[in-house]
């Protein structure tokens, strides 16, 4: 909860930007629903994540509403850093405040311009926004101009258009105003599971000046040296990757022993609601066990039932 992190100062917290200008790829966990929270954040941090989103939120009920903060937002000063918040948002002084909110505790902001969802694009979010340039250029701005802590970062997370020029162009006017980075997801708002369009990705990077981060389809460590290689892209961001092996930015191909243990014993510390602390096993152990098995593991209905399979037949 933020309540309890408020002696969490920005100075102490890890740069972005650095990450970017260190040579290397860096290794990104996407904004994902119910998944990307503190408890796996945690998690693939152990296992070479640089840098970590939230999931999104909605800005305006951020700040409207405490209990809304109390459940959405919930960081540590441990080791949750560097940290980016992703909010929709469709209005300058909304993404502000909840900028104001969050900068104590992250190192920077993210606007979501990408989700294709169709709830939040008849609320005018997400990936709406890639035809709103100046809409996107105003909400920059604000922040820009209204958080006074240079290092705080604002980033917009985008899909392209059929006409990539459009594209093109909507990316150098978020230069223009300031944005520190750019994430792209390589799909059309229309495509689900297409493949990725990663000549669009190189394009839009020889474009720009501001690091960009590719997304979309990235599996392994493999893909994701491949797509970088394809790319030239600074950052990669990896969703449904990490849910299934959330050790594959430290090379395994498979989720490890070691890895599921970790999240046990992580996800009970942070008191993970059983369900999510369920759905992650399942995914981790997607590629490792037996239809058979699958049937037994996925029904199960409580935390004891769960850690007393993982003991008998994996010793976890």
């Amino acid at each position: 909860m933020i309540g309890d992190i408020v002696e969490t100062k920005p100075c102490q917290l890890k740069d972005p930007m650095d990450l970017f200008h260190s040579g290397q790829v860096v290794k990104i966990c996407a904004p994902m629903v119910r998944y990307s929270k503190l408890a796996f954040r945690t998690l693939v941090r152990k296992y070479s994540c640089d840098l970590c989103y939230t999931p999104m939120i909605v800005a305006a009920d951020f700040v409207r509403s405490a209990k809304a903060r109390d459940s959405e937002f919930t960081t540590n000063k441990v080791g949750d850093h560097p940290l980016i918040v992703q909010f929709a948002a469709k209005e300058a002084q909304i993404l502000c405040d909840a900028a104001h909110i969050v900068c104590p505790f992250a190192n920077g902001i993210d606007l979501n311009c990408g989700c294709p969802q169709r709830w939040a694009m008849a609320e005018g979010y997400g990936a709406c926004l890639i035809n709103k340039p100046e809409l996107i250029r105003d909400m920059v701005r604000h922040v820009r101009n209204q958080i006074d802590n240079p290092r705080f970062s604002v980033s917009i997370k985008i899909r392209i258009h059929e006409d990539l020029k459009r594209t093109v162009d909507l990316c150098q006017k978020a230069e223009a105003t300031g944005v520190s980075w750019i994430t792209v997801h390589g799909r059309t708002v229309e495509e689900r599971h297409q493949p990725v369009h990663y000549d669009a990705i190189k394009i839009i990077k020889q474009s720009m000046s501001i690091p960009v981060v590719a997304n979309g389809d990235i599996k392994t460590l493999k893909d994701a040296e491949n797509v970088h290689h394809l790319t030239g892209a600074d950052g990669v961001m990896v969703a449904r990757g990490l849910l299934a092996n959330p050790a594959m930015f430290a090379g395994y191909e498979e989720t490890p022993l070691k890895c599921i243990q970790d999240w046990v014993d992580i996800a009970l510390e942070h008191g993970t609601p059983f369900t999510c602390f369920h759905h992650h096993l399942m995914y981790m152990m997607e590629r490792i066990t037996s239809k058979q098995e699958k049937k037994v593991f996925n029904v199960l209905s409580s935390t004891s039932a769960v850690l007393d399979y993982l003991n008998n037949f994996y010793g976890v």
